[in-house]
């Protein structure tokens, strides 16, 4: 609250007038962060650039600023014209990003890409040398492949075990591979750490996982990474398909619909650009 008071405090009347006058606010509120915004594109800016970009009086963008610097939110660059963000705005956003839950945040995306296939769907995540389904939606099929949230599942031959560490830091995979045990489920499961690295690279090479009957007999996956705000794969995403439902043809379709539901959850994590 004594931020607030600050704020109308150190702003001018025309840019905060009361609640009879809405419009004004809500400009003064638009102009603050397009300036924020602004400020956010380059290391340093100075008013004269700002008022330029934004199209705005040099001395609206002097008296904003000021109003900032009070508040925090900006630095002013040894006493120049020239102003950056503080570590205040990323205090903010972190904040906000500590309170997203990833399946609040999948659940709608997972359900779509379910309705969409008619197959089963999967959130998981890491968990020491496995994965752990955090979510599913089942098959709209009598049909379909087998499983619980909170299941274990190895890491070598699903597609949710493979993304997650196609796209990890290579000397944190090295650690996780450590721990792994490449037991053989079924004729196409991978057994070895050598094969598996080959399978990684084509995995990320390609842009998705796939299980080719390799953990449940007669079941195929495709999957894909999802990353956190420091591009970093957090969980995966897959679709299972029974094989005799799998037609090759239709698989780029599924591909990039867990792309597109990759890119939107991330995003909603905090990932500033689209990883796949």
């Amino acid at each position: 609250m004594q931020e607030v008071s600050n704020l109308k405090h150190a702003a001018s009347e025309d840019d905060f007038s009361d609640s009879k006058n809405q419009p004004e606010s809500v400009a003064a509120v638009l102009k603050v962060f397009a300036i924020m915004q602004a400020l956010s594109e380059q290391n340093v800016v100075g008013v004269t650039e700002l008022s330029v970009r934004l199209a705005m009086p040099k001395a609206t963008v002097y008296r904003f600023l000021q109003t900032m610097l009070t508040l925090g939110y900006v630095q002013q660059e040894n006493e120049s014209d020239r102003y950056r963000l503080t570590m205040k705005v990323f205090e903010l956003g972190s904040k906000a990003l500590s309170q997203t839950d990833l399946v609040e945040v999948a659940k709608d995306h997972i359900r779509m890409l379910s309705d969409v296939s008619g197959e089963t769907v999967h959130l998981g995540s890491l968990i020491e040398s496995e994965i752990i389904y955090l979510h599913k939606v089942d098959s709209k099929h009598m049909l379909g492949m087998y499983s619980r949230i909170g299941r274990r599942a190895p890491l070598h031959c699903t597609a949710i075990g493979k993304v997650l560490l196609a796209w990890e830091n290579p000397e944190r995979r090295d650690r996780i591979m450590q721990g792994m045990d490449y037991k053989k489920f079924l004729a196409n499961t991978i057994t070895n750490r050598e094969d598996y690295l080959i399978e990684l690279e084509r995995t990320k090479a390609q842009g998705f996982g796939e299980d080719r009957e390799e953990f449940n007999e007669h079941i195929r996956c495709i999957g894909v990474p999802i990353f956190d705000r420091l591009s970093q794969p957090i969980a995966g995403l897959s679709i299972s398909f029974p094989t005799f439902r799998y037609v090759e043809a239709d698989a780029p379709k599924y591909i990039q619909l867990l792309k597109d539901a990759s890119n939107a959850i991330s995003a909603s994590l905090g990932c500033t650009k689209p990883m796949l």
